[in-house]
């Protein structure tokens, strides 16, 4: 192969493959903040007694955040008079306050450690708070990848049409993952992040209301779970109200989400889907019987997911303030 043939097609693997772009490593801070890990750990333990909103708010503020411009904490930017930031476009307006301050409080208790002060990025410490706050409501543990510098740009018009929304269909869905380097079975396994936290009543009431002008209710949903819903969100109730994601058991890392699934109660037509759609049922019904091969795949497709559009030295830096550019 010439030189020159070489050289386009490397150029075509970084265009196809933006997402592997920085080498990450599980030591990155062994010389300069060697207890980082336990330091983060130590903080989200104590973010999590205070509110149980830290586990649900920190994981899908990482989700957020890889999902548009990659993992770099560009989410939570606070905008400005003359920048309106990731955080406030209507997609990430739902987005818990605890996780970002779950984030920040961790970025100070690294901070006050010698040797750590500026040293370890705001990215890199959403990266394993999620981690721990998986693994501290029942999930699995996994080895964090570490080395992301943080986003110099965050802007609400780059999240248009980056993060899945409640009526996404299977296709939807594989196409969104696929630009972040994530297989369907990948989507499957992270979609199982629903085990925890919660949604609001706009996000679904078309489910359970009008429908269709034949069903008025969506016929997917079990009738039981269905009837439950419209008690909690009645037609008139304040949107903003919170449902629980999974209504048997919100506040644990396990596999009953699928189990729901399979029982028709998944609460968006993006989670029910993947039980109905024969192309990804066969996961949903292996993932309920074994918790261990969901958590196993959970745990790996989050490895993949930090890696999405990281930053480094060239295209990033260490934010002193995990909410405002340098």
């Amino acid at each position: 192969m010439g030189h020159q043939s070489y050289h386009i097609l490397l150029l075509v693997a970084c265009l196809l493959y933006p997402f592997t772009a920085t080498a990450l490593s599980q030591n990155y801070y062994a010389k300069t903040c060697p207890n980082v890990e336990k330091i983060v750990r130590q903080a989200v333990q104590k973010k999590i007694q205070q509110t149980f909103v830290t586990i649900p708010g920190t994981l899908r503020l990482f989700f957020h955040d890889c999902f548009v411009n990659g993992c770099d904490a560009s989410v939570i930017i606070q905008s400005t008079s003359n920048n309106k930031a990731e955080k406030d476009h209507p997609d990430n307006i739902s987005l818990a306050g605890d996780g970002f301050d779950t984030v920040i409080k961790a970025k100070a208790a690294v901070d006050a450690v010698a040797g750590c002060t500026n040293n370890v990025s705001c990215a890199d410490i959403l990266a394993l708070a999620t981690r721990d706050v998986v693994n501290l409501s029942g999930g699995p543990f996994w080895e964090v990848e570490l080395g992301r510098f943080d986003g110099l740009v965050s802007t609400a018009s780059s999240v248009n049409g980056k993060l899945p929304q409640p009526t996404d269909d299977l296709n939807k869905l594989n196409s969104l993952f696929a630009k972040n380097g994530l297989t369907q079975a990948e989507m499957v396994a992270l979609s199982g992040a629903h085990t925890v936290g919660f949604s609001h009543c706009d996000r679904f009431t078309k489910r359970i209301y009008g429908f269709t002008p034949k069903n008025p209710v969506d016929p997917t949903l079990n009738a039981q779970y269905a009837t439950q819903l419209q008690k909690m969100c009645p037609t008139n109730v304040d949107p903003r109200i919170a449902v629980s994601m999974d209504p048997i058991s919100p506040r644990i890392f396990d596999n009953v989400y699928y189990k729901n699934l399979i029982n028709g109660k998944g609460l968006f037509t993006s989670d029910q889907v993947l039980y109905t759609d024969p192309r990804t049922r066969g996961l949903v019904t292996n993932w309920a019987q074994s918790s261990f091969n969901f958590k196993k795949a959970f745990a790996q497709s989050m490895i993949k997911l930090g890696r999405v559009g990281v930053k480094n030295a060239k295209n990033g830096n260490i934010r002193v303030q995990c909410d405002a550019f340098n």
